[in-house]
């Protein structure tokens, strides 16, 4: 069984601030006991051979990934050739995709409260997803994953768990086990027919509260401050507070 985790930002990202590298990442998951990673940065393809090669060299395999909008929804698209997923703009191009390649479609974060989330469109195209994620952001007062859970049984898919990771805190709390040979086909294939077992556990409040504070404020172009960290963390904590 591979301990894998399929949806990942790092410092290489076009779109969000991240402090550590896809070279950090390695080191924290061969740490962790981690198999096999899916690097998936915003709307680019994550493709540095130099870091494929270091995670190869420990014992990881990377998987090729993006987290791509899709007419305005994000879709995590693995195991594509690039130049394919650099075309994808909307679920028309995703199929045609799909019909071509051995790629799987993941559904990341689909109903959680953000515009990019897939909510009705994911029903509109169910036939395009091979997997629906749970997702780290979660505790035992609030989970938006309860929903992906529901809709995973309702039509048949397998449900995969992902950190979603901006901050490497994040690693080994959410993941998934897979029944398959280490290499990007057969993860893909095994997901494919549902040999998949997400596993998770509820973030404690300081913790979730933390890292969302500090994805959010990375967005800032001013350095952050000590008391910009504070406020936000109390904002996550305590919504009804601001």
């Amino acid at each position: 069984m591979l301990k894998v985790d399929l949806h990942i930002h790092t410092g290489e990202d076009p779109v969000d601030r991240i402090s550590h590298s896809a070279c950090d990442l390695v080191d924290r998951a061969v740490t962790l006991g981690f198999d096999a990673l899916a690097i998936t940065l915003h709307d680019s393809q994550f493709n540095d051979p130099r870091v494929f090669d270091y995670a190869r060299e420990r014992g990881l395999v990377l998987i090729p990934g993006v987290e791509r909008t899709v007419e305005g929804k994000h879709v995590l698209l693995l195991n594509f050739p690039e130049d394919a997923v650099a075309s994808a703009r909307t679920f028309d191009d995703v199929a045609k995709l799909k019909a071509q390649s051995n790629g799987i479609v993941i559904a990341p974060h689909a109903f959680f409260p953000d515009k990019s989330c897939l909510h009705s469109r994911l029903d509109a195209h169910a036939d395009l997803f091979d997997a629906i994620e749970w997702s780290y952001f979660w505790t035992r007062a609030v989970n938006f994953n309860a929903r992906a859970a529901r809709w995973a049984r309702e039509h048949g898919k397998a449900i995969v768990g992902n950190s979603d990771l901006h901050d490497l805190r994040q690693l080994g709390r959410t993941y998934s086990t897979i029944d398959a040979p280490a290499d990007p086909e057969s993860i893909c294939a095994a997901i494919r027919d549902g040999r998949v077992v997400h596993h998770t556990e509820p973030v404690p409040v300081f913790e979730l509260a933390d890292v969302f504070a500090r994805m959010t404020l990375r967005s800032h172009k001013r350095p952050i401050m000590a008391h910009d960290v504070r406020a936000a963390r109390r904002a996550v904590a305590d919504p009804g507070a601001a």
